[in-house]
């Protein structure tokens, strides 16, 4: 029996929201079954874990962690002692907290914290998010007792008897869609008898995206739908200003999009950079989309979780490279056919999971002694 008054838990991770939100739904699962639990984040003292965790009510410690430059650059002479600097601070952090259980969601904080919580002999479990892990992830991948993945075939780069199919813990309030239509229509100002298109590229937008969108703003204007249009901050002034000169009242321009959930209840077909969460939210509320991979994500990992829904017929992508030329004419063939609009809705429900941050809950409570 697990002694439920006194558990103290360790997350550690971070560098994107990719990372930070599954480590934030994780917690925030493990207080729902374990209510006096304790837990002390560790990220990297300059990512932007440092802001979000304590915003979602969590304490957090940094390292001083960074990546490893693909080029020549005066970072890479002070990678070594970052990572040592890393390893003395994680272990000393880890002797006076004295967790349980230390968790890794991937990101550069989580090697040396999860390296020095196995070296002391602390049972660790690492979520992978990707389909193709994070380098992160493969070295710990040996000194770790379960590995918790969200695709299919990942022996292919870890330990098969380690890992446990979770899926992506995912944001409850995003996906909660359910009798939001009239809502949601009523938010982004929409006409209940026309469809919907979602074009979101993240919390940044996607520039390629931004692009082809306002150079062919003419077809776009002239499809026979609407169109909820994320920018992100950086190209929300242009898109609004070349939205507005043109008179384009079918396409509503935002930089974010607080309710998500109501975005994705609005919407017929969505247009979507391919992270991770992006994914396993857009599976869970069962909407046809076309990826559109960040083509500088770490091993070009967002293109390689869009496969793996294309060769299931779940989903369309387009290269970030093609996107100017085959994204209009892609997004007008898919909403003007009904028949493969509804089987891209039904296959990519299927790969929805709403629980995962229960079933790495589960899997946690398993390794605390």
């Amino acid at each position: 029996m697990v002694d439920k008054e006194n558990i103290k838990i360790m997350i550690s991770g971070g560098g994107t929201g990719g990372h930070i939100f599954p480590a934030i739904a994780i917690a925030k699962a493990l207080q729902l079954q374990l209510p006096q639990v304790e837990f002390l984040f560790v990220g990297a003292q300059d990512k932007m874990e440092m802001e979000k965790i304590p915003e979602a009510g969590f304490p957090i410690e940094g390292l001083w962690i960074s990546g490893f430059q693909r080029k020549l650059s005066i970072q890479n002479l002070m990678f070594p002692f970052k990572v040592i600097s890393s390893l003395i601070k994680a272990r000393t952090i880890i002797k006076a907290f004295k967790p349980q259980v230390v968790i890794g969601v991937g990101g550069f904080a989580s090697g040396p914290t999860l390296k020095m919580a196995a070296n002391l002999g602390i049972p660790c479990l690492i979520q992978e998010q990707n389909s193709y892990p994070g380098i992160t992830n493969k070295l710990l991948a040996n000194q770790v007792k379960k590995i918790c993945v969200a695709y299919d075939g990942m022996e292919k780069y870890f330990p098969e008897k380690k890992i446990v199919y979770t899926g992506n813990p995912i944001r409850k309030q995003v996906i909660e869609i359910e009798g939001k239509k009239a809502e949601a229509i009523n938010l982004f100002n929409l006409d209940s008898h026309k469809k919907t298109i979602l074009i979101v590229g993240g919390s940044l937008g996607a520039q390629s995206v931004n692009r082809s969108i306002a150079q062919h703003i003419n077809k776009w204007t002239a499809l026979d739908a609407q169109i909820i249009w994320q920018t992100g901050k950086t190209g929300y002034e242009e898109a609004k200003d070349k939205v507005e000169s043109f008179g384009a009242k079918n396409i509503h321009v935002l930089a974010f999009i607080k309710r998500m959930d109501l975005a994705y209840a609005a919407c017929d077909l969505i247009v979507s950079r391919a992270g991770a969460i992006a994914i396993s939210e857009i599976s869970a509320v069962g909407k046809a989309v076309i990826f559109v991979p960040y083509p500088y994500a770490a091993e070009d990992h967002q293109s390689k979780n869009a496969q793996q829904l294309v060769d299931k017929k779940a989903a369309l992508m387009i290269k970030d490279s093609k996107v100017m030329e085959d994204l209009y004419p892609t997004t007008e063939a898919l909403l003007n056919d009904e028949s493969q609009l509804r089987s891209m809705e039904k296959e990519i429900k299927k790969l929805g999971v709403c629980d995962a941050d229960e079933i790495i809950a589960q899997e946690i409570i398993k390794l605390i002694k």
